[in-house]
């Protein structure tokens, strides 16, 4: 086992219609307002931007995210991750009972030195870490998408 691997997919059902939704999380560089998680985000071009992420451990992630996948329909965004972490992630939104289901897919390895010593003994915190983040992203884009 590759201790310094993840993989993670989280679901959020929101009462958003799917369309406001996806413009919602097309928008990377808005995600600090509603993401406490998400520190910053800077556009480096149309498909690039580097974002810095702190959840509840006192660590930073810095990533650059290169857009691989903008379709409108299926609402479907992909992007290729590297820095602190390689790999990619991936958001899909459909219809949900008069709402909207977001499927949040990542799959990552740990490229930090500081968490790469860690690996073993971190791990379930790492990953406790990164389910606490995504509960946190559920609940600001859900009040994000009501006030606008």
């Amino acid at each position: 086992m590759d201790w310094n691997h993840y993989r993670f997919t989280s679901v959020w059902e929101l009462p958003a219609p799917p369309d406001a939704v996806y413009a919602a999380l097309q928008r990377a560089e808005d995600y600090p307002r509603w993401w406490p998680q998400v520190r910053e985000v800077s556009r480096v071009d149309d498909v690039t931007a580097t974002a810095r992420f702190r959840s509840f451990l006192p660590y930073d992630l810095v990533l650059t995210l290169r857009q691989r996948r903008g379709d409108s329909v299926p609402r479907t965004l992909e992007a290729e991750m590297s820095g602190d972490l390689d790999g990619w992630a991936r958001w899909t939104v459909v219809p949900h009972e008069g709402g909207s289901r977001i499927v949040y897919e990542q799959e990552a390895d740990v490229r930090k030195a500081l968490l790469r010593r860690l690996a073993v003994p971190g791990r379930l915190v790492f990953r406790a870490n990164h389910t606490l983040m995504m509960r946190a992203g559920r609940r600001g884009l859900r009040a994000w998408l009501r006030a606008v």
